[in-house]
Protein backbone atom coordinates (compact mmCIF):
# COMPACT_ATOMS: atom_id res chain seq x y z
CA UNK A 1 0.00 0.00 0.00
CA UNK A 2 1.46 3.26 -1.01
CA UNK A 3 2.27 6.30 1.70
CA UNK A 4 -0.63 8.49 0.27
CA UNK A 5 -3.46 5.25 0.87
CA UNK A 6 -2.11 5.13 4.52
CA UNK A 7 -2.73 9.27 4.81
CA UNK A 8 -5.48 9.47 3.65
CA UNK A 9 -6.92 6.59 6.19
CA UNK A 10 -5.64 8.38 8.90
CA UNK A 11 -6.35 12.02 7.99
CA UNK A 12 -10.35 10.61 7.69
CA UNK A 13 -10.43 8.88 10.73
CA UNK A 14 -8.64 12.42 12.78
CA UNK A 15 -11.81 13.81 10.71
CA UNK A 16 -14.15 11.52 12.32
CA UNK A 17 -13.11 12.35 15.43
CA UNK A 18 -13.26 15.96 15.16
CA UNK A 19 -16.88 15.51 13.18
CA UNK A 20 -17.91 13.29 16.51
CA UNK A 21 -16.71 15.90 18.81
CA UNK A 22 -18.36 18.84 17.31
CA UNK A 23 -21.79 16.80 16.81
CA UNK A 24 -21.13 15.52 21.03
CA UNK A 25 -21.06 19.15 21.97
CA UNK A 26 -24.01 19.99 20.14
CA UNK A 27 -25.93 17.44 21.46
CA UNK A 28 -25.01 18.64 24.77
CA UNK A 29 -25.69 22.28 24.27
CA UNK A 30 -29.18 21.14 23.19
CA UNK A 31 -29.80 19.15 26.56
CA UNK A 32 -31.06 21.76 29.50
CA UNK A 33 -29.43 19.90 32.16
CA UNK A 34 -26.00 19.63 30.33
CA UNK A 35 -26.10 23.19 29.02
CA UNK A 36 -26.84 23.61 33.08
CA UNK A 37 -23.53 22.09 33.77
CA UNK A 38 -21.42 23.39 31.46
CA UNK A 39 -22.74 26.73 32.29
CA UNK A 40 -21.15 26.39 36.25
CA UNK A 41 -18.14 24.70 34.29
CA UNK A 42 -17.77 27.63 32.11
CA UNK A 43 -17.80 29.85 35.21
CA UNK A 44 -15.18 28.67 37.30
CA UNK A 45 -12.92 27.31 33.95
CA UNK A 46 -10.29 29.91 33.80
CA UNK A 47 -8.39 30.37 30.64
CA UNK A 48 -6.65 27.28 30.74
CA UNK A 49 -9.84 24.86 31.13
CA UNK A 50 -11.21 26.76 27.91
CA UNK A 51 -7.81 26.81 26.11
CA UNK A 52 -7.46 23.25 27.39
CA UNK A 53 -11.48 22.87 25.80
CA UNK A 54 -10.28 24.76 22.13
CA UNK A 55 -7.00 22.31 21.88
CA UNK A 56 -8.96 19.51 22.47
CA UNK A 57 -11.51 19.84 20.16
CA UNK A 58 -8.97 21.66 17.39
CA UNK A 59 -6.08 19.64 17.63
CA UNK A 60 -7.85 16.44 15.49
CA UNK A 61 -8.31 18.45 12.49
CA UNK A 62 -4.97 19.94 12.80
CA UNK A 63 -4.09 16.45 12.52
CA UNK A 64 -5.65 15.78 10.03
CA UNK A 65 -3.29 18.56 8.22
CA UNK A 66 -0.23 17.31 9.32
CA UNK A 67 -1.00 13.65 8.27
CA UNK A 68 -1.41 14.67 4.88
CA UNK A 69 1.84 17.00 4.41
CA UNK A 70 4.54 16.05 6.77
CA UNK A 71 6.72 13.52 5.65
CA UNK A 72 6.69 9.88 6.73
CA UNK A 73 9.25 9.20 9.52
CA UNK A 74 7.56 12.17 11.37
CA UNK A 75 4.53 11.74 10.31
CA UNK A 76 4.18 8.04 11.74
CA UNK A 77 5.67 9.59 14.82
CA UNK A 78 3.46 12.42 15.44
CA UNK A 79 0.15 10.27 14.52
CA UNK A 80 1.45 7.30 17.31
CA UNK A 81 2.22 9.72 19.85
CA UNK A 82 -0.89 11.88 18.90
CA UNK A 83 -3.02 8.86 18.63
CA UNK A 84 -2.39 7.48 21.98
CA UNK A 85 -2.87 10.64 23.71
CA UNK A 86 -6.04 11.85 22.32
CA UNK A 87 -7.30 7.60 23.17
CA UNK A 88 -6.46 8.05 26.47
CA UNK A 89 -7.99 11.72 26.83
CA UNK A 90 -11.14 10.18 24.87
CA UNK A 91 -11.45 7.52 27.02
CA UNK A 92 -11.64 9.48 30.20
CA UNK A 93 -13.80 11.84 28.31
CA UNK A 94 -16.10 8.77 27.34
CA UNK A 95 -16.28 7.63 31.15
CA UNK A 96 -17.19 11.47 32.36
CA UNK A 97 -20.33 12.00 29.26
CA UNK A 98 -20.99 8.39 27.69
CA UNK A 99 -21.32 6.28 31.01
CA UNK A 100 -20.80 8.77 33.37
CA UNK A 101 -18.88 6.72 36.08
CA UNK A 102 -16.90 9.90 37.26
CA UNK A 103 -18.29 12.89 38.94
CA UNK A 104 -18.48 16.13 37.44
CA UNK A 105 -19.62 15.48 33.84
CA UNK A 106 -22.57 16.35 33.04
CA UNK A 107 -25.20 13.53 32.62
CA UNK A 108 -25.97 11.03 35.64
CA UNK A 109 -27.13 8.50 33.48
CA UNK A 110 -25.54 6.79 30.46
CA UNK A 111 -27.03 8.29 27.31
CA UNK A 112 -27.42 6.40 23.78
CA UNK A 113 -25.87 9.39 21.68
CA UNK A 114 -23.43 10.15 23.76
CA UNK A 115 -22.02 6.86 23.88
CA UNK A 116 -22.15 6.32 20.51
CA UNK A 117 -20.46 9.88 19.50
CA UNK A 118 -17.94 10.02 22.33
CA UNK A 119 -17.29 5.99 21.60
CA UNK A 120 -16.92 7.07 18.11
CA UNK A 121 -14.18 9.60 19.05
CA UNK A 122 -12.10 6.74 20.85
CA UNK A 123 -12.62 3.94 17.98
CA UNK A 124 -10.94 6.93 15.52
CA UNK A 125 -8.13 7.92 17.61
CA UNK A 126 -7.82 4.19 18.69
CA UNK A 127 -7.34 3.32 14.88
CA UNK A 128 -5.11 6.17 13.90
CA UNK A 129 -3.15 4.67 16.72
CA UNK A 130 -3.04 1.24 14.77
CA UNK A 131 -2.39 2.58 11.73
CA UNK A 132 0.45 4.50 12.35
CA UNK A 133 1.97 1.55 14.67
CA UNK A 134 1.41 -0.82 11.51
CA UNK A 135 2.65 1.63 8.94
CA UNK A 136 5.19 -0.40 6.59
CA UNK A 137 8.63 1.01 7.43
CA UNK A 138 9.76 1.34 3.84
CA UNK A 139 6.35 2.81 2.77
CA UNK A 140 6.95 6.45 1.47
Amino acid sequence: MEALTWKTRIAVLWIVAAVAMSAHMVLMILDPAALQLAAQWAATAGTGGWVFTAVFWLFPLWMAFVTVSAKIPANRWANLVAGILLTLLNIYHFFVCAVPLLKGGPYTEPTAQHILLVGSTVVATGLVTWFAWTWPQGEG
